[in-house]
């Protein structure tokens, strides 16, 4: 739910209100704008205008690193995605005059439902095996994105599926390069061995790049689908294992203490990796023998987002004191995409 605005990440509405109502014509009523304090990256408002409900979506404040927070990138797809998979929200306009409100923004319509965070959602609580049917809804609707025909979305142009995951590896090494805050041999290591046998993709697919729990959005009492999937900055398109990867890497694993992870997944009984893995093959008929090395990738990506949010705290561009525990987390991550590669 939103809630009042975090200090130091107030919207200058004297300049927003005027740009949104001449652009969006049809908002009446006075505007009010709270906060959604889920996310750790890409700030989240709500705009309400009398009873219409809409969402603006902006980069973090201070630096931001090279090709991160995409607000564009989002737009593009969320202009024309919906059409074609309903789970996404509709995009209605973007902004890339930083005189409005310093950055990139996006505005979309707002989707109303339950999100799976910190607790199960008292909606849930009582509906039998809720936890598999939960963990089977967001696995189809990853399996569902991932079956969606590019061409007939119009998002061909969206990224270059050849050699998508060499350049996804050069990027986030880059990445970690410019965030990094200590040396991690771990790290070091998944940087140079990653590189040196890379599978070949099965299929392009529009991949979402952050597909998990706190992106998904359910209706109160249905765990068996998804109805909102949100946080589109970083899709593009390639293989789609490096989602199931990314998914995976948020989910509880055996060989990473459960206090290291930055977003945990709730307590109850909830089905292990193998089971997600196992359903994904059966919805989308994939091959998954190569998954250590995706995982492991999964975890070296993992390690520097945690890695970029924690830096980001030490140089004091975010008051948000949960950022202090990334720091560790991306050690963690490091540790965990090593073990994956058998080292």
């Amino acid at each position: 739910m939103p809630a009042p605005i975090r200090p130091g990440e107030e919207l200058p509405l004297e300049r927003l209100e005027p740009y949104l109502r001449h652009h969006l014509p049809e908002l009446t009523g006075p505007l009010t704008v709270t906060q959604f304090h889920g996310g750790h990256a890409n700030l989240t408002y709500q705009l309400a205008f009398g009873d219409t409900d809409l969402v603006l979506r902006r980069p973090p404040f201070g630096k931001i690193a090279p090709g991160a927070h995409d607000m564009q990138r989002e737009y593009r797809i969320l202009s024309r995605l919906p059409d074609h998979f309903a789970p996404a929200p509709r995009a209605l306009l973007l902004c890339t005059n930083h005189e409005v409100i310093g950055a990139d923004f996006v505005v979309m319509e707002r989707r109303h439902g339950t999100v799976v965070r910190y607790a199960l959602p008292d909606t849930f609580r009582e509906i039998q095996r809720v936890e598999q049917r939960l963990t089977d809804a967001l696995v189809r609707v990853m399996g569902d994105l991932h079956r969606v025909d590019v061409d007939k979305a119009n998002l061909e142009e969206l990224g270059k599926p050849e050699g998508f995951v060499v350049r996804q590896l050069k990027g986030w090494s880059k990445r970690w390069e410019l965030s990094k805050t200590e040396e991690n041999e771990d790290m070091e290591f998944l940087k140079t061995s990653l590189p040196v046998d890379v599978p070949a993709p099965q299929r392009v697919s529009i991949v979402h790049g952050d597909l998990k729990f706190d992106n998904c959005q359910f209706q109160p009492g249905e765990p068996d689908r998804v109805s909102s999937v949100f946080d589109w900055d970083m899709a593009t398109l390639g293989d789609p294992l490096v989602d199931l990867a990314g998914t995976l890497s948020f989910w509880p694993d055996p060989d990473m203490d459960a206090a290291d992870m930055p977003i945990k997944l709730l307590d109850g009984n909830w089905p292990g990796k193998h089971y997600l893995k196992d359903k994904y093959a059966e919805f989308t008929g994939l091959s998954l023998d190569r998954m250590p090395w995706y995982e492991a990738f999964a975890c070296f990506k993992t390690a520097v987002i945690a890695q970029q949010l924690y830096q980001r705290y030490v140089k004091g561009s975010t008051r948000d004191e949960r950022m202090e525990k990334f720091g560790r987390a991306a050690r963690a991550f490091a540790k965990l995409g090593r073990k994956k590669l058998g080292s």
